[in-house]
């Protein structure tokens, strides 16, 4: 059964995903941010997001204590400032942050400030991951703050953080909030060495299964990345493969940033959409919920 046409009185609402570069400097990483969120915002879009930890180059390729003075609180200086950008454009912003809580006690974090400046909340990435180059678990404390969504001016979302996005349970759970979008600001590239052999069917993945997301909870997706090759601490690096997109609950790709390229990617999402997809893709209705226990087991023997 595939959803009829038809809409729902809603208001369409522009997303921007800034997909960039970054440099070794925070201070230049900002003020290129800021930059292309006031462009997004003359460009017309009214929800924009960040990639993951804009502020620096993707530093967890290595174990390295020194890059633990690149975070700071929320509220913090940088927070603040972007409380201000989102105040000046009238734009809801999402903003992926090195967060310091404690002595000890770090967090990749996504601020999520409404259009009059207002920090509705924070949402700590939950799934932490601890692969080769992607050596997380060293630097983030895992996300204790839950699936959440926030009410804006501009719509009900949802945030999620890269490693999160390969887990249906978090884009479910954070939909049934009432998320209409999940935005996903994202840190991913090839190995270099596996690109030749593996890249195709990586970035296939990745981008599949967040499509799925879109159609199983009926909610639009939003994943920006970032660029360029990184090594900030020498050795083989990652060359992060773009490609930032924007998805419809019926898995169509409305929009798609450039493989190496950066940008401010636009897409116009209509909200009423939602529920013309949910009640002919009655997904949510047809959910077992009485048959699901095993889902907060680590295995089934």
């Amino acid at each position: 059964m595939t959803p009829k046409l038809g809409k729902i009185k809603a208001a369409p609402v522009v997303l921007g995903l800034i997909q960039s570069r970054c440099s070794p400097d925070p201070a230049e990483n900002f003020a290129r941010a800021a930059e292309r969120i006031a462009e997004a915002a003359r460009e017309g879009a009214r929800i924009v997001c960040t990639q993951e930890l804009f502020l620096s180059q993707y530093f967890c390729q290595t174990e390295n204590h020194k890059y633990f003075q690149l975070a700071e609180p929320i509220p913090g200086p940088r927070s603040r400032e972007l409380q201000r950008l989102a105040r000046k454009h009238k734009i809801v912003l999402i903003a992926s942050l090195f967060e310091k809580r404690a002595p000890g006690v770090y967090h990749n974090t996504a601020a999520v400030i409404d259009s009059d400046g207002q920090l509705l909340g924070l949402y700590r990435k939950m799934h932490i991951p601890d692969d080769p180059l992607y050596l997380e678990k060293f630097y983030f404390t895992p996300g204790d703050l839950g699936f959440r969504a926030w009410e804006t001016r501009r719509g009900k979302i949802g945030v999620c953080i890269c490693w999160d996005q390969w887990y249906p349970e978090a884009a479910r759970l954070t939909a049934m909030q009432g998320a209409g979008i999940l935005f996903y600001p994202t840190a991913i590239g090839w190995h270099p060495a596996e690109k030749a052999e593996f890249g195709v069917n990586q970035h296939s993945a990745w981008e599949t299964i967040q499509r799925s997301h879109a159609v199983a909870d009926g909610c639009y997706v939003a994943a920006v990345n970032r660029v360029g090759m990184e090594k900030p601490d020498g050795g083989a690096g990652l060359e992060f493969w773009g490609q930032s997109f924007v998805a419809a609950p019926s898995g169509e790709i409305l929009a798609k940033a450039s493989v190496d390229r950066e940008e401010i990617l636009l897409a116009t999402v209509d909200l009423g959409q939602i529920e013309v997809s949910r009640t002919n893709w009655p997904f949510l209705r047809d959910r077992r919920i009485d048959a699901y226990g095993g889902l907060t087991e680590r295995w089934l023997d």
